[in-house]
C-alpha cells in the first residue's frame, strides 16, 4: 500500500495537517504540533505559518474509507509499546486478553457451523 499525505481534518484543530504529517510518519500528532509550534515560535513563523497555509490549500482531504481504516489499525494496538499509547501494561495485556477471547468466541461458531449438518447441506445444494 502507497502512502499519500492527506489532511486529515477529523483528527485535526486548524486544517488537519499536523494530523496528516503525523499519520504519514507513523508518530504522535503531539509531536508533530509541538515541532510545528517550536519553529513557530524560534524564528520560522512567516515560513511555518505560510507552509501551513498552502498545505492546507494543496493537500486534499482524507478520505473516509482511509479514515475508517486508520481507526481499525487505532483499535489493533497490540504492536504499540504501552508508553505510546498511553496506557499501563496491564491494561494493555487486559485488553489483548479481552480481544482473543473474542476471537476464540467468534472462532468456536464458526467450528460448531462448519461441523453441523446445516452447513453440509448449504455446500451439497450449492454444489448442483
Amino acid at each position: 500500500m502507497s502512502k499519500i499525505l492527506y489532511r486529515d481534518p477529523k483528527n485535526g484543530k486548524l486544517g488537519g495537517v499536523c494530523a496528516g504529517l503525523a499519520e504519514y510518519f507513523g508518530v504522535e500528532i503531539w509531536l508533530v504540533r509541538i515541532l510545528t509550534v517550536s519553529a513557530f515560535l524560534f524564528g520560522g513563523g512567516f515560513f511555518v505559518t505560510l507552509a501551513y497555509i498552502a498545505a492546507c490549500l494543496i493537500l486534499d482531504k482524507m478520505p473516509e474509507e482511509r479514515h475508517q481504516q486508520q481507526n481499525i489499525y487505532k483499535e489493533h494496538n497490540v504492536k504499540q509499546k504501552p508508553w505510546q499509547a498511553g496506557r499501563p501494561p496491564e491494561q494493555v495485556l487486559e485488553s489483548v486478553e479481552a480481544e482473543l477471547n473474542s476471537m476464540e468466541k467468534n472462532l468456536r461458531k464458526m467450528e460448531a457451523y462448519v461441523t453441523s449438518s446445516a452447513f453440509k447441506v448449504a455446500r451439497e445444494f450449492k454444489n448442483l
